[in-house]
């Protein structure tokens, strides 16, 4: 019988490369996954003539699974070289209570709808590393950002959708205390504010890593992405926090 390799055991073999790897690591694969929440999520779309309705106060929300793919890239000890992929998607369902006005469509009251949120984000990132102590490590750096966004809403018979795909320069920072050769706390983000109040993004987790072996850790903690635009074209700003847990594999 032909043996296949299961992704079980792929993993335990990662655990099991020796210390002597750890010097030779240029590449770091960071994944994330768990339960996404939304704590506010206010839409209006266009500004000037559309209702401005909330799918967390007017509609019931649900969570939803998400995952996030980091890979890193070392240049030199103080140089790092990131690409992120980071898709979401949420949905709102219930009874329109008003009339509601969105993207040019008129959806009356009192009817069945169905709302979804999408933000897919794309990103590549510099970071250089001020501070290496051992015992802290300290870095900022810039993130170009593509985003993949979309919010829609739709009844038995009627149906819109606003979609923005477009770019958006980040601050980076990442900051990590690592209390023992095995334990670390971990804080890293990307965020910036527009000018003039026409937008904002931040996206921030703290996480907890323990360190399995030279090559793989463990890790678990809470993310939140905040933000949005307030400009003619659109106004959205919503507020998504993250519980979540994963692996990252140094090789």
């Amino acid at each position: 019988m032909k043996k296949t390799i299961r992704p079980l055991s792929l993993i335990l073999f990662l655990a099991l490369i020796p210390v002597s790897i750890q010097a030779a690591d240029r590449w770091r694969l960071d994944f994330e996954n768990g339960y996404a929440s939304a704590g506010y999520n206010d839409v209006q779309i266009p500004k000037s003539t559309g209702t401005r309705f909330s799918l967390t106060d007017d509609f019931e929300i649900k969570g939803a699974y998400y995952f996030r793919v980091r890979l890193d890239f070392r240049l030199g000890a103080r140089h790092t070289l990131s690409a992120l992929y980071a898709p979401l998607s949420v949905k709102a369902s219930g009874r329109t209570a008003v009339p509601i006005m969105f993207n040019g469509t008129a959806f009356p009251a009192g009817v069945e709808a169905e709302g979804i949120y999408r933000f897919n984000s794309y990103r590549l990132t510099y970071r250089y590393e001020i501070v290496q102590t051992g015992r802290w490590e300290v870095g900022i750096g810039f993130t170009a950002k593509i985003r993949d966004a979309a919010i829609s809403l739709e009844t038995d018979s009627l149906s819109s959708e606003k979609t923005n795909v477009g770019f958006v320069p980040l601050l980076h920072f990442r900051v990590q205390w690592n209390a023992s050769p095995k334990l670390a706390l971990n804080l890293e983000g990307d965020a910036l504010a527009a000018p003039g109040g026409q937008g904002r993004a931040e996206d921030v987790a703290l996480k907890l890593r323990y360190r399995l072996s030279p090559a793989m850790t463990l890790q678990a903690g809470y993310r939140f992405v905040e933000g949005g635009a307030d400009v003619e074209e659109v106004y959205n700003f919503a507020f998504i926090s993250y519980i979540g847990a994963g692996l990252v594999i140094e090789f």
